[in-house]
């Protein structure tokens, strides 16, 4: 069977584009709902009320995972080949299940590998047979999950993997349905008619449930080790809190030449985005990768970049009590040791969460991990902008790691700025971890 574009999601029967989560009460009996909360019938219907800004900003992102693999046994085309799979689904399509998620598509760009899309809240990659979807805010993601599923469906493909993962909430109580809490998210997934029996999956939480901490669902439903070399996949992600402030105002919109007639919006808007790539340093941080950066009003950031097979995506809420930053990479390195070292120094933040998301044959190939490394060894030491202080050095908190469906590692650390500068002597030097 070949893999051809599907037609449209809006001919979906009433099955898929109406799926009854109502019963999640009833079949996860640990789901804790708040006592108010609606009777829901209808993925088309959660999450739809809109929240007032208040001047903050929840950061840090949802984000999904899927994989599939063609559904009539045959081996899946490598990226770089062929244009198939997920590639195939048509742009009215990824708009639909960017609306579940209550988020819309702002630009892309392509290579033989993977098509990367900025949205208005973080990131799509999409891959043959694989598709990433990030949102932040008070986004619904899980509610586009079934929409994933039967576009996959429809090009001859099924599941062969999913996960999700998040932090834990700064503005917990901003968040829609089915994101209200972590139960509530198990509950959804694990009740709702048509993912229940699809994905089977787990739950775990990582790190100390006093402070930052990392919630991680996975469900695995075959070996991945026959699609696009995925027993060596590896996700690092970079969550960086309360920014310097001189960094955080790089981002403000209104810092930057406005348009007085002689260029579109979207071309000052182009012209302002790489303005802010350049001045944050953040070109620098993927050498050779083709750029596709957003500057948002009043303010915010985004960024793909891609590079063969690997993405890297950035994003910035640079608000005043709530600022923070990401960087995300799948990218197959030896060792991190550089690339951390270089995205904190960009942004000098009071404190920091690593995340790790690999399978076992990924892990193995790093020569140096600074979530597993003693605690001496994954200090991070940056300079300061004043060169006659000493450096800036964060220290590991804390770290945990575990094991899931066989084969899938998940490691999360915490390290904080130890703020206490001195006069730098002639003796000093600059260091980074090894």
């Amino acid at each position: 069977m070949d893999l051809e574009r599907s037609e449209p999601l809006g001919n979906l029967s009433s099955d898929y584009i109406h799926d009854d989560v109502s019963d999640v009460h009833v079949e996860f009996e640990n789901v804790i709902q708040p006592q108010d909360a609606p009777v829901i019938s209808s993925d088309d219907e959660s999450g739809e009320v809109d929240r007032e800004y208040t001047g903050a900003f929840e950061g840090p992102e949802k984000t999904l995972e899927v994989c599939f693999r063609r559904a009539d046994g045959r081996e899946p085309v490598e990226g770089g080949k062929i244009k198939t799979g997920l590639r195939l689904i048509a742009r009215s399509d990824l708009d639909t299940i960017c609306k579940r998620a209550r988020c819309t598509i702002l630009s892309s760009v392509s290579n033989n590998y993977l098509d990367a899309y900025v949205l208005s809240e973080s990131s799509l990659f999409v891959y043959n047979y694989m598709l990433i979807l990030k949102t932040c805010g008070t986004t619904t993601l899980l509610r586009c999950l079934t929409v994933i599923i039967e576009a996959a469906r429809r090009l001859g493909l099924e599941l062969d993997w999913c996960s999700y993962s998040r932090k834990n909430f700064n503005f917990p109580d901003d968040q829609c349905f089915p994101h209200g809490s972590f139960q509530q998210e198990l509950g959804y997934l694990h009740s709702h008619r048509n993912l229940c029996s699809k994905l089977d999956g787990q739950g775990y939480t990582l790190g100390p449930i006093n402070a930052d901490h990392w919630f991680v669902y996975v469900a695995d439903q075959t070996v991945r080790s026959s699609i696009e070399d995925m027993d060596t996949d590896r996700v690092l992600n970079i969550m960086m809190f309360d920014i310097d402030p001189q960094v955080a105002e790089i981002f403000y919109f209104d810092k930057y030449h406005q348009s007085d007639g002689d260029e579109t919006e979207e071309e000052e808007i182009k012209r302002i985005s790489f303005d802010q790539t350049k001045k944050a340093g953040i070109d620098k941080l993927c050498p050779g990768a083709i750029f596709d950066p957003r500057a948002f009003q009043p303010c915010g950031y985004s960024m793909n970049a891609i590079l063969y097979g690997s993405y890297f995506t950035m994003h910035i809420t640079p608000e005043e009590g709530s600022s923070y930053a990401s960087f995300e990479t799948n990218q197959k390195v030896s060792s991190y040791t550089s690339l951390i070292n270089n995205v904190v120094r960009n942004f000098r933040p009071k404190r920091l969460v690593i995340t790790l998301m690999a399978d076992e044959g990924g892990v193995k190939e790093l020569k140096h991990n600074p979530l597993s490394c003693a605690a001496s060894e994954a200090k991070i030491n940056v300079p300061r902008k004043d060169k006659n202080m000493s450096n800036m050095v964060y220290k590991r908190q804390n770290c945990t790691s575990i094991t899931v469906e066989d084969d899938c590692v998940c490691m999360m650390g915490n390290w904080i700025l130890q703020d206490n500068p001195v006069q730098r002597t002639s003796k000093d030097r600059s260091m980074t971890f090894a």
